[in-house]
């Protein structure tokens, strides 16, 4: 039986010794070499307050893509809802939408650091009740026309929404994080995406496989992505010298709210040491033949059917980056989509 394996782009944008526009240049280079190369799409993380993301509103950035290519899909993951109104946020959407013609895809959550959400003064006590009534408005919005809502946050009465979406049924993403929120998600129907160890990623696709199975009988299965830093070289030993010390920095950013709020949370401890994120299978870098095997083995392992990866993290090199995702495209993922052919879905 055949499984179908899509791949995609995931981003953190973080920072570099260099004026942002030179790296968001460079960003969009690599998404247009990505187009070309036949991935489906490009998702991109917000942050705000840390280095781990220099662009911010992803409306902006992703805006800006749309008008550099053609075929890939964009969208954030996740667009922070608590930090939304929901009326501007469905406006954005659906401008978004018309800008890329209709190849918008809506990543949504609460916020992985409440550090973040923090500086915008939402309490951590309601952000998950913030991000659903947000999810509601934002799926009753795109789905009709005027908005009538009365909720704990917002009440809207009959508001005129003249701007509509390219789509008809804009595809919605979400990272569970929790059992609660894969129900969730499934009953709204949307696919996910989600981090961590090969055991954590295999046992989140089992679990929303059956629960997509209990609240979408007879429906198409959804996208379930892993994601997954990586780096192909001509040989082992120079993939690993450069994606080393890109890794390093890339922790740095992503650990520094913690660090100075004294805080922790468990994705930070896989992904501190280089040998200990690659055993864990969230690093995966090397030779053409080492990724793929790895690469392979998780999709059988895990039983994603979306490799989402991220070439470019920390200071890697913007050329490193370029000729790693060649080199996936044109010798690791040819043999990656045959490899698949016979695997059970």
């Amino acid at each position: 039986m055949t499984r179908h394996v899509q791949f995609g782009l995931f981003d953190h944008l973080d920072y570099r010794l260099e004026p942002p526009s030179r790296t968001y240049a460079q960003r969009l280079a690599l998404i247009r070499a990505a187009e070309d190369a036949g991935f489906r799409g490009y998702h991109f993380a917000e942050h705000h307050g840390t280095p781990l993301g220099m662009a911010p509103s992803p409306g902006v950035f992703l805006a800006a893509a749309a008008a550099v290519t053609r075929r890939i899909r964009l969208g954030p993951m996740v667009y922070c809802l608590p930090l939304y109104h929901p009326l501007r946020l469905l406006e954005e959407i659906c401008m978004l939408d018309h800008l890329s013609n209709g190849r918008l895809d809506v990543g949504v959550g609460r916020g992985a650091s409440p550090f973040e959400t923090g500086f915008f003064g939402v309490d951590p006590q309601e952000a998950v009740a913030r991000h659903v009534e947000t999810l509601q408005i934002l799926r009753a919005g795109l789905a009709g026309d005027p908005l009538t809502h009365a909720g704990r946050f917002f009440s809207f009465d009959n508001v005129p929404l003249p701007l509509r979406p390219v789509q008809e049924r804009i595809p919605f993403w979400s990272a569970p994080t929790t059992p609660d929120a894969q129900v969730h998600a499934a009953q709204a129907g949307m696919n996910i995406m989600v981090l961590g160890a090969k055991e954590r990623v295999r046992d989140i696709v089992a679990q929303y496989r059956e629960t997509w199975a209990r609240h979408q009988p007879g429906t198409a299965q959804p996208l379930i992505g892993a994601c997954r830093m990586i780096h192909v070289a001509a040989t082992n030993a120079v993939a690993e010298a450069q994606a080393r010390p890109a890794l390093k920095l890339w922790y740095t950013h992503l650990a520094r709210l913690w660090r100075e709020n004294k805080a922790t949370s468990p994705l930070l401890s896989l992904v501190e040491n280089f040998d200990d994120a690659r055993a864990a299978g969230m690093v995966i870098a090397g030779s053409p033949d080492r990724v793929r095997d790895a690469l392979a083995s998780q999709i059988e392992y895990c039983g994603f059917n979306y490799s989402v990866l991220q070439f470019a993290f920390g200071d890697m090199d913007p050329g490193a980056a370029a000729e790693s995702l060649a080199l996936f495209a044109e010798e690791v993922r040819p043999g990656l989509v045959e490899s698949t052919r016979e695997m059970a879905v």
